[in-house]
């Protein structure tokens, strides 16, 4: 068995605007930093909410050197209360899905956290300014949540943690003063992922980023945190230790119920978390976006080609799964000159991307590990492309024509197609500003 997990008690400097993680597994050390912007409020800092959202971000940060070996007991160094402790196991649990199930390890239900009960009175809430902090991730969801917000004339700032490629870019087009925090991992850790004996993986980044968000809203007072994330988002990859095993789950509805509350109870109510797109499917966000032109070179989906500068390099390999999702979803609602100016080729036309898209569409394979949308809906939208006169004799639309009306039938692809235009009910949008939204958003 190996040594169990520590994570130790978090620090904030409001001098320096340095907050240290420090946590231990075995005999080895390890410390990660954040650093904020200048002009936090000292205030803030010294609250109790923020304490309490200090540790409870050392929780999930946490996931990074927990995964060097994977124990089956943590060991947190200051008190948690039941809820939060169901928040910590969900996120070492269900948030580590991905890693556990490429890794070949049984870790659900096994895992314990020991920490010291929390019986301490609820927290005053902190007074924040009524704003909204936005997660900019350089693809096109965050850039229709501007794109939304602006139009309904709601306040919010650009947000990133170590800011590079499409975020920059991005950011540079939306023309707000953006808030950064620049994040350091413990060259250790990487270093020993690398290593023979232990272990490396996919971490909940949505979860990790969110929690410094939070961090970033108290120091900077914003009452909210918008989130970009779809309602596809929710659906898994594959089973794995008796339980849907999904790469995107800390950007599921799930998780976003979770991880609200446990920001809300940590900030006395005063600070929303939600995601703004959670009703629209991927190819309603993609017709949301087709109608502005002004990100169309500096937005990308492509984790290969995620350059350092927006403006430097192709943005787009044209060979991951990320690459074919977004192409097919845009195809339909653009132009073949638009499409071809934002990809710089047509990636259907290129045989050997065969097998990516039949896993895309259900055809072959599982749901690749990749943030793309659900397999029904990658179906329906090359159906639609086998009836358009730019895409239909692409090569990839021709080859797996016959194929998809095989497996599925046209009435099952018709159905699924009006499906991905019909709103969902499921999300937890705050009813004033999805009336705001809304008009905005046909």
């Amino acid at each position: 068995m190996s040594a169990p997990f520590r994570i130790e008690k978090p620090t904030y400097d409001a001098a320096t605007g340095v907050a240290r993680f420090p946590y231990a597994l075995g005999d080895l050390r390890f410390t990660e930093t954040l650093r904020f912007a200048d002009g936090a409020d000292a205030d803030a800092a010294a609250s109790a909410a923020f304490a309490r959202l200090l540790d409870l971000t050392a929780i999930v940060l946490g996931v990074s050197y927990f995964k060097l070996t994977a124990p089956h007991r943590i060991i947190a160094g200051f008190p948690l209360n039941a809820a939060e402790r169901d928040f910590a196991l969900d996120v070492y649990s269900n948030g580590l899905g991905e890693f556990y199930a490429r890794n070949n390890l049984t870790r659900f239900g096994k895992i314990e956290i020991d920490a010291p009960d929390d019986t301490s009175r609820a927290r005053p809430a902190p007074l924040l300014r009524d704003r909204a902090l936005l997660p900019i991730g350089g693809g096109k969801d965050s850039l229709v949540s501007v794109e939304l917000l602006e139009a309904a004339g709601l306040d919010y700032t650009p947000f990133a943690v170590n800011p590079k490629g499409p975020i920059l870019g991005s950011v540079d087009k939306i023309g707000r003063t953006p808030l950064y925090v620049d994040r350091t991992l413990d060259p250790e850790m990487i270093r020993l992922g690398k290593e023979p004996g232990y272990l490396n993986g996919h971490v909940p980044s949505t979860a990790i980023n969110s929690m410094i968000a939070a961090l970033t809203a108290l120091l900077f007072s914003y009452s909210r945190i918008v989130l970009s994330n779809e309602r596809s988002a929710s659906e898994g990859n594959v089973m794995h230790d008796g339980r849907e095993v999904n790469h995107q789950y800390s950007k599921s509805l799930e998780f976003e119920v979770r991880i609200a509350n446990i920001l809300g109870d940590a900030t006395g109510g005063a600070l929303n978390y939600f995601s703004l797109l959670r009703p629209y499917s991927e190819a309603r966000i993609a017709k949301l976006f087709a109608r502005e032109t002004r990100f169309d070179h500096v937005f990308s989906s492509c984790n290969r080609n995620f350059k350092l500068s927006g403006h430097d390099g192709p943005l787009w390999c044209g060979e991951c799964p990320k690459c074919h999702f977004t192409f097919l979803l845009m195809a339909s609602r653009m132009d073949y000159g638009r499409m071809l100016s934002i990809f710089g080729h047509n990636f259907l036309d290129v045989p050997a991307n065969e097998r990516s898209f039949r896993e895309l569409t259900g055809l072959a394979g599982q749901k690749p590990w990749e943030c793309v949308g659900e397999i029904e809906e990658a179906a329906a939208c090359l159906y639609i492309l086998t009836q358009h006169p730019d895409w239909e004799n692409a090569a990839i639309v021709r080859t797996l024509s016959d194929d998809l009306v095989a497996q599925y039938g046209r009435a099952r692809l018709s159905a699924a197609l009006a499906a991905l235009f019909t709103d969902s009910p499921d999300h937890h949008i705050p009813r004033a500003i999805a009336e705001r939204i809304a008009p905005h958003a046909l």
